[in-house]
């Protein structure tokens, strides 16, 4: 059954009920225990680890599961309840934990839910490390503690507080009060909107939420997509709101709808917040290879420069630390400032641009029109491993003009545009995502890669 379950870098995912269950879940936290107890051997005081949980009703067993598995191993457990992802990332370092846990499975759909870990520093395990937890769990090597040193349980309710705090820090939360913004805020029924509610009233926003309760039955696919945020779309348009605000159920991304109801698209939440930073503060970026350019073209013209990275946001958070950046993420909506944590934070990204359109003075489509923009087209398709190894050296042959980064599979860049093709971690697809000014060159790119397919998989 385990063997069935897709376990990567960031943790554990499957589908409750089928592949992930409470026995297995409890191993999970065992493994991730035993883990944390080898690596800080040299401490003599319990370990702590701080758990939280997104909205999915299975959320609440697959967490006791684990607690009891960490508890088993003599490792003390803080249990967050419902909070968001950066949320338990920003108390991880408030409570001194040696680790995190989040019971997420992200923007995937109700019938799946996983498991998240997350070391002291606030970010996913590396590849090494990731490893022996793997290993760990399926050779079933933990270090069981006896009765008088198994781990307890507490509770802690002080998530909002410590996170509202520490990005109210980052920004003027009384200039930005005083444009008394009307925003609508979409949580899809997860983790987000409790915390996200109270955070645009310290900054004096009208709010209209709605699918705010955290009921884990999302109102709609939960990933904050176009085709997922009509209803968002609509709703601010008819109220004649100034911004729109759409959450994943983990509240790590952050999707934007601009004044005209318009979705403007995951790209523009980093780029928009990277304006802001750059106004402000000089350095550098940190990005995966899969972002759009428009980063780079904010980065260059505060003189500054962006980090590539592979996919993950632990890739972005090491680059960031490694760098000092002074803003990073992901094209899916995702923004980290180091300031508040190394975790993706939609909260962080509703600050930054909030704080950014009171500065300016400007609406969304006009800040968004100032960035210019880029055509972006995703694709993936079935590619066994050696097939994908076959298409990336023919890729190679076939754009040898191009700029070569293979950090993360292939990245080419062009003069009018970029291509990069990787393997997934976690399934046998190989993905495409190509950008360019003019539509028909990265058209022209992907069918490119679309003969290189043909000759490699008939």
């Amino acid at each position: 059954m385990a063997e069935q379950l897709i376990i990567s870098v960031s943790g554990m995912r499957g589908i409750v009920g089928e592949n992930l269950s409470a026995p297995v879940a409890a191993e999970y936290g065992c493994a991730f225990g035993t883990f944390l107890k080898n690596k800080h051997s040299s401490k003599k005081e319990k370990l702590t680890v701080c758990i939280a949980r997104d909205s999915r009703p299975s959320g609440q067993m697959l967490g006791s599961a684990v607690a009891a598995g960490l508890c088993a191993v003599g490792i003390d457990v803080v249990d967050l309840g419902i909070t968001t992802t950066p949320g338990a990332g920003v108390m991880l370092s408030e409570l001194g934990c040696a680790g995190g846990v989040v019971i997420t499975a992200s923007h995937n759909p109700i019938g799946y839910n996983g498991i998240k870990l997350l070391l002291d520093n606030g970010v996913a395990p590396p590849p090494s490390q990731a490893e022996q937890i793997r290993r760990c769990f399926f050779d079933k090597d933990f270090a069981p503690a006896d009765s008088v040193n198994c781990g307890k349980l507490t509770f802690n309710d002080q998530t909002d507080a410590a996170h509202i705090a520490k990005v109210l820090a980052i920004v003027d939360r009384e200039a930005i009060a005083a444009r008394n913004f009307k925003v609508v805020l979409d949580s899809v029924n997860g983790a987000g909107g409790r915390v996200t509610k109270k955070l645009l009233a310290e900054l004096g926003c009208e709010v209209i939420a709605i699918n705010d309760e955290p009921t884990g039955m999302f109102a709609h696919k939960p990933e904050p997509t176009a085709e997922n945020l009509t209803g968002l779309c609509e709703v601010v348009k008819t109220k004649s709101a100034v911004i729109g605000f759409a959450q994943d159920p983990d509240a790590d991304r952050l999707a934007i709808v601009d004044e005209n109801g318009t979705y403007i698209g995951e790209e523009y939440t980093l780029a928009l917040a990277a304006k802001y930073i750059f106004s402000k503060r000089s350095g550098s970026a940190a990005a995966n290879l899969s972002t759009s350019r428009m980063i780079d073209d904010i980065a260059e013209q505060a003189g500054g420069q962006v980090v590539r990275t592979a996919v993950g946001e632990a890739n972005v958070a090491a680059a960031m630390f490694e760098h000092d950046c002074i803003i990073g993420g992901e094209g899916n909506g995702g923004v980290i400032d180091l300031r508040v944590g190394p975790v993706r934070n939609s909260l962080v990204g509703i600050a930054l641009v909030l704080q950014l359109m009171t500065e300016t003075g400007k609406t969304v489509s006009q800040l968004v029109g100032e960035i210019g923009g880029y055509h972006m087209t995703k694709e993936k398709f079935t590619a066994e491993q050696n097939h994908a190894q076959q298409i990336l050296d023919l890729a190679k042959k076939a754009f040898a003009e191009a700029k070569l980064d293979t950090t993360d599979g292939c990245r080419f860049d062009f003069d009018d545009g970029w291509l990069h093709l990787r393997t997934s971690n976690t399934e046998p697809v190989m993905r495409a995502i190509v950008e360019a000014k003019d539509p028909r060159a990265a058209r022209e790119y992907l069918n490119a890669v679309s003969k290189i397919r043909m000759k490699v998989l008939g």
